[in-house]
């Protein structure tokens, strides 16, 4: 009788699930061999923001603190007869307070003088900027009226043309402090003017569309 052969069977590989069935591996995963390796990215690679210490960005430095307090002052805009009675009206207050604390000092009125100048300049309006120097040296002259002995209408024994005289007077010594004070506010609003023309025409001109490689 022939004896059957037997050999040993041979090795069928394993049928493999399709590629859509396979276990999903998460984003950033290499294969390689039946090892999975997760890949790690460096903080501040692409697609990621860099953190402000490798970037060098540093947070914007405020200002000295004397521009910080003159931002937070108040700021009005007052028409050109508004702005004239606001620089007549505190001058005339200082010549009074000037009369009364220092027997009408003309370097303190004259350096109170200044400021008042300067925020005439400031707070008048766009429209009125001319106005300004104008309104400043009429109120130079009205705080003179305390100092130089008051109204006729206070008792004054030499009547209306002695105190206008008096002012006059008061006018010619105190030449610098008028024109110094009146400079500044026409200094002001000389810029100011500049800075409104300017930014009239940038908002006039018309804008370019950028051009197609």
């Amino acid at each position: 009788m022939e004896q059957q052969r037997t050999g040993t069977p041979s090795r069928q590989p394993r049928p493999q699930a399709p590629l859509s069935q396979q276990t999903p591996l998460s984003k950033g995963a290499l294969i390689e061999g039946t090892s999975v390796y997760r890949v790690t990215a460096r903080p501040g690679g692409p697609g990621q923001p860099d953190a402000p210490q490798r970037a060098g960005k540093r947070p914007g430095r405020q200002g000295p603190p004397v521009v910080a307090a003159l931002r937070r002052l108040p700021n009005p805009r007052l028409t050109g007869l508004g702005a004239g009675l606001f620089a007549c009206t505190l001058m005339l207050v200082i010549g009074s307070l000037d009369q009364l604390l220092f027997d009408g000092s003309a370097i303190m009125y004259g350096v109170l003088f200044l400021p008042v100048s300067a925020l005439t300049g400031f707070w008048v309006r766009g429209a009125d900027l001319v106005t300004a120097p104008i309104s400043v040296p009429i109120a130079f002259a009205v705080g003179l009226v305390p100092i130089t002995g008051g109204s006729a209408g206070t008792g004054g024994s030499g009547g209306i043309g002695v105190e206008v005289m008096a002012v006059v007077t008061a006018l010619a010594v105190q030449a610098g402090w008028l024109y110094g004070g009146t400079l500044v506010a026409g200094l002001i609003a000389t810029v100011r003017k500049i800075r409104l023309m300017t930014t009239r025409r940038r908002s006039r001109r018309p804008s370019v569309p950028p051009r197609r490689a």
